[in-house]
């Protein structure tokens, strides 16, 4: 695998677009552009790898729309959910590493999980969304979120909010914090899901992506993330699951409870200083889109330092598992597929060349995602948060680019397919 790409791009307007682009990328550089210059995009990074090799890194805007401060090559930038899917390449390393099996009840590694009727609650079934451990019964601070402990006794106390394995739906803030407990319970080394990411897939990559972002990281390295108060979606269904929104007006609806135990009505508030600097596995990751591109790239790379088994990738892969009551989402409230803590290609958000691809989009606009099929990983961030959850207009277009790159580098027409 290699961070080396070819030629520095000729911009027209270099102040609002800098990087570099492999020969046959061009395109995506030039969505990446159109973006500032059509579709409203204030800041924003994108990587891509394809074979083994970075062919597209590129940034503009600004990372700070009070200030108008250029968003640069070293930029770090709120990921939101993004962030599930680093989450998931530690649990997949642990996994690589023999610390679990997936089908293993998740109270053989955390005997306290078991309380609640949740004793035959398996790794899998929790990694799939199938678990209905959306939501908690008390109201959760950076204080609490801070003391791992406190947090575990808390999680083990939850009760499922469906039948496990019969039905799924997205684990919006909880899965992580289910994940880390996970990772705590089951390295040698006791370390939080953040420090085992740092240690076993971070610094072998060389890269800078945070779950828990350190206090000597400068704040003017950081994107500035206004976000929205959540009560004004009501005006954007148009962008959003219109279901899911209505659904989440009712206080005991699985969408509401899988967010009101965090008092936050402006999801941008995960990303205060305050809150940084705890883990939320699920939704405050920190970082740059070349990190994250290079995570999706190592899980698919066999020469990567990660080291992934042909059996760890043959898991990883694999179709996924769906509930036996099938694919409707008890919190989206559309057609989703999950698998190993990863959103797979689906009727309601179909991405990537076939079934084999997986990824995580995050809240606002930013996504990142892996194609083994085609060999290609692609990771879009943004600063400007528009009111969609996934697929948002700016991050496709570079996405369908870079496609398109691929389809002409081959002489192929291959279609997206979901199910």
């Amino acid at each position: 695998m290699s961070d080396s790409t070819a030629v520095i791009l000729p911009f027209p307007k270099p102040s609002l677009i800098e990087g570099t682009v492999a020969d046959g990328f061009e395109a995506v550089a030039q969505a990446m552009k159109d973006n500032f210059t059509e579709r409203g995009e204030r800041g924003a990074a994108c990587t891509v790898y394809y074979q083994g090799q970075k062919v597209v890194d590129v940034w503009g805007g600004h990372r700070c729309q009070d200030n108008q401060m250029a968003w640069n090559q070293d930029t770090l930038s709120l990921s939101f959910s993004v962030t599930k899917g680093m989450a998931a390449a530690a649990t997949v390393v642990a996994y690589n590493e023999g610390l679990f099996e997936l089908d293993a009840p998740v109270c053989d590694y955390w005997p306290e999980f078991a309380h609640g009727g949740k004793e035959a609650i398996t790794v899998r079934q929790l990694l799939t969304h199938q678990a209905g451990l959306v939501g908690i019964n008390q109201r959760l601070n950076a204080e609490i979120l801070a003391d791992h402990d406190q947090l575990a006794t808390i999680l083990a106390k939850q009760k499922p909010v469906w039948q496990p394995g019969k039905q799924h739906g997205y684990h919006t803030l909880t899965l992580g914090w289910y994940q880390n407990e996970l990772i705590r319970r089951v390295d040698p080394q006791g370390r939080s899901l953040g420090q085992f990411f740092q240690d076993e897939i971070a610094q072998p990559l060389g890269i800078e992506f945070y779950i828990g972002l350190p206090d000597d990281i400068a704040p003017e390295r950081l994107t500035n993330v206004r976000g929205f108060n959540r009560f004004k979606v009501l005006g954007n269904l148009d962008q959003l699951p219109w279901k899911m929104v209505m659904s989440g007006i009712l206080p005991w609806s699985p969408v509401a409870k899988s967010i009101n135990f965090l008092s936050v009505s402006n999801p941008a508030t995960l990303g205060n200083a305050e809150m940084r600097r705890v883990e939320i596995p699920s939704a405050n990751g920190i970082g740059q889109a070349r990190a994250v591109a290079k995570v999706y790239a190592a899980l698919i790379d066999p020469r990567s330092p990660l080291k992934i088994h042909a059996a760890t990738r043959r898991e990883l892969l694999a179709d996924p598992e769906r509930p036996v009551g099938g694919n409707h989402d008890q919190v989206l409230k559309i057609a989703t597929h999950y698998g190993f803590g990863f959103s797979r290609p689906s009727n309601g958000f179909p991405f990537g060349s076939d079934h084999q691809a997986f990824g995580c989009p995050g809240a606002g606009g930013s996504f990142g995602m892996a194609d083994p099929t085609r060999q290609f990983s692609f990771a879009y961030l943004t600063g400007k948060m528009s009111f969609r959850i996934f697929d948002d207009p700016r991050e496709r277009a570079v996405r369908q680019a870079c496609k398109k790159c691929i389809d002409a580098l081959e002489g192929s027409t291959s279609q997206i397919v979901a199910a």
